[in-house]
């Protein structure tokens, strides 16, 4: 069985940075994409960052120039920095996964919130 767990979720106020993980662990080999989703209350998920196995990224345009993805294949891990925070950035941030076989892994989700 395969689990991701988010960690790195807080309060920071607006203009502070934080660094959220996601780590797979279980019988999961080859893992394609992975991604970072916020759920603001009472919203649809949007899909803030993904990076593909050959290390390609894309971003939500809210959070361009502010929010790095990266991933570490070896600790099955992806990350998500986030420099310059603002109260709109606060949501319930998950991680999806995507395996070589197309199925699809998500985490429970860790609260930021950002305060102005």
């Amino acid at each position: 069985q395969v689990q991701l767990v988010e960690s790195g979720g807080g309060l920071v106020q607006a203009g502070g940075s934080l660094r959220l993980s996601c780590a797979a662990s279980g019988r999961i080999f080859s893992i394609n994409a992975m991604d970072w989703f916020r759920q603001y209350p009472g919203k649809q998920r949007e899909l803030v960052a993904s990076i593909t196995r050959f290390g390609t990224t894309n971003y939500v345009d809210s959070v361009k120039g502010r929010f790095t993805i990266s991933r570490d294949d070896a600790k099955n891990t992806v990350y998500l920095q986030m420099n310059n925070l603002k109260p709109e950035d606060t949501a319930v941030y998950c991680c999806k996964v995507q395996n070589s076989d197309y199925v699809v892994y998500w985490g429970k989700g860790t609260l930021v919130t950002v305060s102005s």
